[in-house]
């Protein structure tokens, strides 16, 4: 008896329409979706809603420390740094601004009393790899494309804060996972992964984003730390932050740039 109840349940669980499975993925990985989305949507109105999105321009001015296997090299280096969504970048080091490299479209030049020079290109790779996965790339390009996939991967510890954590897929088969803290829904955390050209091992690249102040309307972390596989890098210490400036009409010419630097 026992030996026909189990056939009739196993020919009842075959003859169960497969289309009632699928639909059940369906709907819950469209629920996931959804979750993710309301997260991510989160996070931009903290950061500024829509003057944040239509943002014409950024400068930071602070102090950055190198780090070597986790232990701060001696001294700091005063930097300068402007972004012009989408690819226009400048950051001039020292405190008499002398040494300046930009990062315009996807070449990377760097000019000094020397003169001009093409930056070397593992510099210039890793700068726009870092620019190609930011939480503002993320968010104005990876999110309006249909075929990027969002995931909502539950809650988790970031800066000591409770985080919701969020990956997106994009079409290209790139990830990039964002932490945002659950109270005040800021980012906290960006993480991605690369594979090195040359050897092929996998890297991770994270920036963790803290202290933050609201500066002409916009939340904005004071400090920014650099993580490669989870050895820090780099520390930055903003001082001061200006949004949405007047720029002048060549201040993204490398080659008045060159003529401004004394020789």
């Amino acid at each position: 008896m026992r030996r026909v109840l189990a056939v009739g349940l196993a020919m009842v669980i075959l003859a169960w329409p497969h289309g009632t499975w699928t639909q059940t993925s369906d709907d819950a990985g469209a629920k996931n979706a959804k979750q993710a989305k309301a997260v991510l949507d989160a996070m931009v109105q903290a950061l500024g809603g829509q003057a944040w999105l239509n943002m014409k321009n950024m400068e930071r001015q602070g102090q950055v420390a190198a780090f070597f296997h986790g232990h701060p090299d001696l001294g700091t280096t005063e930097y300068f740094e402007f972004h012009q969504w989408p690819d226009h970048d400048r950051v001039e080091f020292t405190k008499h601004r002398d040494v300046v490299q930009f990062y315009v479209g996807r070449t990377g030049e760097e000019v000094t009393y020397k003169g001009k020079a093409a930056l070397p290109q593992d510099q210039v790779d890793d700068y726009l790899r870092r620019r190609d996965h930011s939480v503002e790339t993320v968010v104005k390009t990876w999110m309006n494309d249909p075929k990027t996939i969002l995931i909502y991967e539950g809650q988790r510890l970031a800066e000591r804060h409770l985080a919701d954590q969020v990956t997106l897929i994009s079409a290209e088969n790139e990830s990039v996972t964002i932490q945002t803290d659950v109270q005040t829904h800021l980012p906290l955390r960006r993480t991605f992964q690369w594979r090195d050209p040359i050897y092929k091992d996998k890297n991770t690249d994270a920036e963790e984003y803290d202290d933050y102040h609201t500066i002409e309307g916009f939340p904005t972390p004071f400090t920014i730390s650099r993580y490669k596989n989870d050895d820090e890098i780099r520390q930055y210490y903003i001082v001061h932050v200006h949004y949405n400036q007047e720029l002048p009409a060549d201040f993204w010419s490398v080659d008045d740039a060159e003529k401004r630097i004394k020789k």
